[in-house]
């Protein structure tokens, strides 16, 4: 028989070097392995590590390039393994069944768990490495390889090249076979192999426009005398373009999320405040982060919700995506492509490729959906739908796909109201509102508003490329006093709207827009809610009193005539109200 292959066994030359996964892996990092690991194929084992087939990267490329390059599990790629031999299986009936069923792999097998690996190539390889011994030339088996086969003898000549040598590198075997590769090749790597005896692995060269080719040479030692060298040529052009596609991709992603943090802004994964009203809500929050449980983040316009709904997302130690969604910006007829998904030719207009939804794009992640009392009711039922089964349906598709993606909402409306007027479904309400955290308005957030100004400060002094600003503790204590009717939203704009105008290091009373400054005036004088009449005549009388002060520039005979009383009389105010201190 053939080199007596048929005493040589599977275990004798099979490799024990092969990559698995769990079947749960994603397709773009089993990629990237492949890739890096220089690998066609990876083998894929159950949860009981039972071997139940394998993927190659022309199978998974198809399928990403039908999914439009998203991530995708190794399930959807999955080729079923077939034929599996064991490790007493003839090399001769290797070769046999692998020539009969046109395949370049077989997985060794025991116990239904994957021991080893037989390529082709590592049969030739052995076969090879007998052939003076042999006098066969192996031709049916080596030129339906897929690489590129070279033997050179001891001097150099060519004993061997393969039809895949022909069409890779423009030259007949009539015309190489019996001469010096050398005389076709000067560089070739396998001539180097004479000289240095030494095993070459995986190294990149392109022996033509657009082709990538991973060179592999072996010396060849017949009871311990060199004979040659073999090489294998492998093209991986199309490995090369999936290379250079996911990198583009990895670009894409990496530009889309700097946007995302230039728009969102640096300080929106934090909370800023330390009054006791936003810290219960901080503890609230922290406490919940880490559960399944949806959670409805209620409060004014400008209060923050996004900002709560991230931290939550920050700490729930989930490795998705946070992607919000402003239910009040999608028009009606878009809500159900834009939530799910659609195939290609759903609708007119629609991408040939397709769409992924948003909640398949926040998959193991958080979907954020603001302003979600302006949803549809149509869509409210089938948005329950989703929260109940955990699953979505692309428009135009056939197939539910699972979805794993925690739900947060927020809203400045009264759901409860709403429900109860049939304006929003109570079965959704209910659904949504497992916790509740109602953010308070600005204005109810004592100390707060100081620590925000110089935290936005900071902020928007970099983004506008100005130096830290000052400001003036009489315009403190102006933007302290206003109501605040937008929140944090409308401090934010107007710090900003300072910092544009500011011309000199420090913001000035003159650049507060008037509005503020006269309803500022309106809180400042009002009456306290203790309705202690004592007080108020008393913090009446103080302001008057330096307000006078500044307009005479300390001067307190000036103050005392613009106040209408002696002077003596201000001065026992001064010290009464301990003034000079100030």
């Amino acid at each position: 028989m053939l080199l007596h292959s048929e005493k040589i066994l599977a275990q004798d030359v099979m490799s024990k070097e092969f990559i698995t996964f769990n079947d749960n892996v994603k397709a773009i990092q089993a990629i990237e392995i492949m890739v890096q690991k220089d690998t066609e194929e990876i083998f894929i084992l159950d949860n009981k590590n039972q071997l139940i087939g394998f993927v190659t990267l022309t199978n998974i490329f198809k399928v990403l390039k039908d999914n439009l390059y998203q991530d995708v599990s190794l399930k959807k790629v999955i080729i079923d393994v077939g034929i599996s031999i064991d490790k007493k299986t003839s090399l001769l009936t290797c070769k046999n069944i692998m020539s009969k069923n046109k395949i370049n792999t077989l997985p060794v097998l025991k116990d239904g768990q994957l021991i080893g690996v037989i390529k082709k190539e590592k049969i030739l390889n052995y076969l090879y490495r007998n052939l003076e011994k042999s006098q066969v030339r192996l031709n049916h088996i080596i030129n339906s390889i897929h690489e590129a086969l070279c033997v050179i003898d001891k001097k150099g000549k060519v004993v061997i090249w393969n039809e895949k040598s022909e069409i890779l590198y423009d030259v007949s075997s009539k015309e190489i076979l019996g001469n010096y590769i050398q005389d076709f090749f000067p560089n070739a790597m396998i001539a180097k192999v004479l000289k240095s005896r030494q095993t070459v692995k995986n190294v990149y060269h392109m022996p033509k426009k657009d082709y990538h080719i991973m060179i592999n040479v072996e010396p060849i030692w017949l009871d311990g005398e060199f004979v040659g060298a073999v090489s294998t040529d492998r093209d991986i052009s199309e490995v090369k373009k999936m290379s250079n596609e996911l990198q583009k991709a990895n670009e894409t992603l990496q530009y889309l999320e700097g946007e995302m943090r230039r728009v969102i802004g640096e300080h929106l994964g934090s909370i800023i405040g330390r009054s006791e009203k936003i810290r219960k809500r901080i503890e609230i929050a922290s406490h919940v982060a880490r559960t399944e449980a949806t959670i409805l983040i209620t409060g004014e316009s400008g209060t923050g919700k996004e900002v709560f709904a991230r931290y939550i997302h920050d700490r729930s130690g989930k490795k998705g995506l946070f992607v919000p969604i402003n239910c009040s910006a999608i028009p009606n007829e878009l809500f159900e492509s834009e939530f799910f998904g659609y195939e290609k030719g759903a609708f007119t207009g629609a991408s040939d490729k397709g769409k992924i939804g948003l909640f398949e794009l926040a998959e193991d992640g958080t979907i954020f959906l603001d302003e979600i009392g302006d949803l549809p009711l149509p869509m409210q039922a089938k948005l329950l739908r989703v929260l109940q089964e955990k699953q979505i349906k692309r428009v135009g598709g056939q197939k539910y796909i699972p979805i794993n993606a925690r739900v947060l909402s927020a809203t400045n409306l009264d759901l409860k109201e709403m429900a109860e007027k049939g304006e929003f479904r109570e079965d959704l309400y209910y659904r949504i509102n497992v916790v509740e955290i109602d953010l308070p308005p600005l204005r109810e957030r004592e100390g707060d508003i100081p620590l925000l100004i110089h935290a936005f400060l900071r902020e928007l002094c970099e983004k506008n490329k100005k130096d830290i600003l000052g400001i003036e503790s009489d315009v403190l204590k102006v933007l302290n006093n206003y109501y605040w009717k937008g929140n944090i939203r409308e401090l934010k704009n107007t710090i900003e709207n300072l910092v544009v105008l500011c011309r000199n290091e420090t913001i000035t009373m003159d650049l507060i827009p008037e509005y503020i400054i006269k309803e500022s005036k309106k809180k400042k004088y009002k009456i306290e809610k203790s309705f202690d009449l004592n007080k108020s005549v008393e913090k009446f009388e103080i302001d008057m009193i330096m307000e006078a002060l500044k307009l005479s520039n300390g001067n307190k005979v000036k103050a005392a005539k613009l106040l209408s009383i002696p002077r003596t009389t201000l001065y026992y105010k001064l010290e009464n109200y301990n003034l000079e201190c100030r």
